[in-house]
């Protein structure tokens, strides 16, 4: 999504704010990737050994207020008074220091083939990984062009005329394709999109199933699976009619059966019984879910039925405003219950986790084979190749077909070791779209061969939030071969947590990283801050309705951004953070030396300076290892190496970059003091797809990412 600056107010610090950003002890988490060895380690006395602590006594400590007011936020019936009180709570999580909001995607020196605007337009859901609709020209999109297109689009969206940017293109002397490659660095795991959250298995998956309503390119609201639906009078059963005659596929293109209702209500199980962190995302809103999954309850308790073989029935909870919203995401999609139960596919919490054990009787969705899934969208996969290809061809029955632009879609294998080698490709047409970085080389070679000038554009910021972890609990020093090793002894490890607890010490991290500079080694300096991102919702992600006043009185008028009430209670708290877009919002060095100081005098003789900061890099990618590298300059320089030193720790290849992080399991797993590699998109129209990330006792989803849970 485009982002204005409506919200660029550019705060002045004054002094009195500088001293009240530093406050009492807390937690949080970052990340980066680096690139050298860190500093040497002493001997450890033999007495000394480092133990986690309890994950839920350090949450209460760093993060219990914040839940707090996500209570009171959840319980409010007023969309409008949920949108301060998310504020509140936005505000109390920035002010934690546990996460650091840093980037979000595009807002970079672009070459392209891909016209604008033609997938699902839409902030929140899976919907925007669907491809089907690309219109690919033979030639680079010029700037020119893509402005007269977007035009085009707006006036679409305002009812005058329709967005043909096929017609436009040929229009133009252009070509099409139908055809599309791109590249995947992190292997999908499954075929099963119900048994994962993993954005990089469900960027496939989608495009090969569709659920019951989707966006489309207009950002309208559409139907897919179902036909037609209906809400009661009291807001909490919505009816779905479901469109018949829609059959399920092999990879080979073979019909298998019909898909009806039950399939539905066969996926919703199965997504509960998996829990693969998608089942937190209906509790509280379907009627017996959180029992069933929490084993406590029977499914027959659950409020998703199959009326007949084509009546879908839902029933929820309470009311919930964005609830339609909701079903663009892939907890919902639905699955084949009779492929699924041949595959060794069963129903129950325990029984599933029983049958995955033994690989040789459940074999569905598996990623080694493209035989274990059936499909119902407009693609098929035909091969799943983790180390080389995965290749994905039209469904030739697809009940939308007129939809479908592309014939095939191919994504190849590339981790970033040699970007002369993809911009050649993308240049010969291999590839359909470049990013132009600084580290990588490219940026220099468009403009050394002409390209930059004809056909480079900064690309559109979306919804996606990327952001940094502080490890307050840590569990891991090293991968289980004993790659990605730290090299602290034991009494430097308690050194570190012990620091990473105390909020003072978070501030002075968080407040000391040059987020622009970290971010110009990939983006150039002229767009060092173009993505920048300083809070974890997108900061014009809803508006208020209504005049709403809050607790204390104070009035926010009707259009009042979500980005705007949260800047209101930083305020109120003494942050000094700008949280509008495109600002290096959080860079305050001098704070960050007040907070350092006063996080030495609390704790005390308790830790021993200096403080050793692990980042994990992955040193065959030139970009991560130059951020890595450029996080640690920064750190040392604002607080000082003698206070604080970051230890780059090396990963040489891209699985055990990913273990130590991104693909961490849960918060023990994590190895890592601060990590960057993380980064959340929202799943529904309403703040809480984002924040309930961060909520305790294993409800939050990003809570591992600071070592939690």
């Amino acid at each position: 999504m485009s982002i204005s600056k409506l919200l660029k107010r550019g705060l002045a610090l004054t002094a009195a704010m500088s001293l009240a950003a530093c406050s009492g002890t807390a937690s949080t988490t970052g990340t980066t990737p680096a690139t050298t060895s860190g500093s040497e380690t002493t001997a450890t006395p033999s007495d000394v050994t480092y133990e986690r602590g309890d994950d839920d006594d350090i949450y209460d400590e760093v993060l219990g207020e914040y839940e707090s007011l996500m209570a009171k936020a959840d319980s409010s019936e007023s969309a409008d008074e949920r949108f301060v009180l998310f504020a509140q709570a936005e505000a109390e999580l920035l002010d934690s220091a546990v996460m650091i909001p840093t980037t979000t995607q595009g807002g970079a020196y672009t070459l392209s083939r891909v016209a604008p605007r033609t997938i699902p337009y839409v902030q929140w859901g899976n919907d925007d990984d669907r491809v089907k609709g690309l219109v690919i020209s033979d030639d680079f999109i010029t700037p020119d062009e893509r402005e007269e297109l977007l035009d085009i689009w707006s006036k679409a969206v305002a009812g005058e005329g329709e967005y043909d940017p096929a017609a436009y293109l040929t229009g133009k002397g252009h070509k099409l394709t139908t055809n599309y490659t791109t590249t995947f660095s992190t292997a999908p795991v499954t075929l099963d999109w119900l048994n994962t959250s993993s954005q990089s298995d469900t960027e496939i998956t989608v495009n090969t199933v569709d659920g019951l309503v989707e966006y489309n390119n207009l950002s309208q609201m559409t139907p897919a699976l179902a036909e037609d639906w209906s809400v009661s009078d009291d807001g909490t059963v919505y009816t779905f009619n479901i469109r018949q005659g829609v059959k399920w596929y092999t990879s080979e293109g073979t019909e298998y059966a019909d898909v009806t209702a039950n399939d539905f209500v066969a996926g919703f199980r199965h997504m509960l019984d998996a829990k693969a962190g998608l089942e937190w995302l209906v509790d509280g809103v379907i009627v017996g879910a959180t029992d069933y999954y929490n084993g406590g309850g029977s499914f027959d308790d659950v409020g998703y039925k199959a009326v007949d073989d084509y009546t879908l029935e839902i029933t929820l909870e309470k009311p919930i405003s964005y609830f339609m919203t909701m079903l663009t995401y892939s907890c919902f999609l639905p699955i084949c219950d009779s492929f699924f139960q041949a595959h060794g596919g069963v129903y129950g919490v325990d029984e599933l986790a029983e049958r995955s054990a033994d690989t040789n009787s459940y074999t569905f969705g598996k990623s080694e084979d493209v035989a274990s899934q059936v499909y119902c969208g407009p693609f098929l996969v035909q091969k799943l190749q983790k180390d080389s290809e995965i290749y994905l061809v039209k469904n030739p029955n697809y009940y939308k077909s007129e939809d479908v632009t592309l014939d095939s879609i191919k994504w190849v294998y590339d981790n970033g070791e040699n970007p002369d080698a993809f911009y050649n490709d993308v240049i010969n047409g291999t590839y359909s779209t470049v990013t132009l970085g600084i580290a990588n080389g490219l940026l220099d070679k468009a403009k050394t061969d002409g390209n930059f000038d004809k056909y480079a554009y900064v690309s559109e910021t979306t919804s996606t939030t990327y952001f940094g972890g502080l490890n307050v609990n840590r569990g891991t020093f090293a991968l289980e071969a004993g790659t990605v090793a730290s090299k602290k002894n034991e009494q430097q490890k308690i050194d570190t947590v012990t620091a990473l607890r105390n909020k003072n010490f978070r501030k002075a991290l968080q407040y000391s990283f040059d987020k622009a500079k970290y971010n110009a080694v990939s983006r150039g300096d002229d767009l060092a801050t173009t993505n920048l991102r300083n809070m974890y919702t997108h900061p014009e992600f809803v508006t208020l309705s209504e005049d709403t006043t809050d607790a204390d009185g104070h009035t926010f008028p009707a259009g009042t951004f979500y980005g705007e009430l949260v800047q209101y209670y930083c305020d109120q708290l003494g942050t000094g953070i700008d949280v509008s877009d495109g600002v290096n919002g959080w860079f305050q060095p001098d704070v960050a030396k007040e907070c350092l100081e006063a996080a030495k005098e609390e704790l005390g003789d308790s830790v021993s300076f200096p403080i050793i900061i692990d980042v994990v890099y992955l040193s065959s990618n030139d970009t991560i290892t130059a951020q890595a590298n450029t996080y640690k300059k920064v750190i040392e320089e604002n607080l000082g190496s003698d206070n604080v030193t970051v230890n780059l720790i090396e990963a040489t290849t891209s699985d055990d970059y990913y273990a130590s992080g991104y693909r961490a399991s849960n918060g023990e797993a994590g190895n890592f003091d601060m990590f960057y590699g993380s980064g959340w998109g929202p799943d529904y129209g309403d703040p809480s797809t984002y924040l309930n990330t961060f909520l305790g006792a294993g409800a939050g989803y990003m809570t591992k990412v600071i070592g939690l849970y």
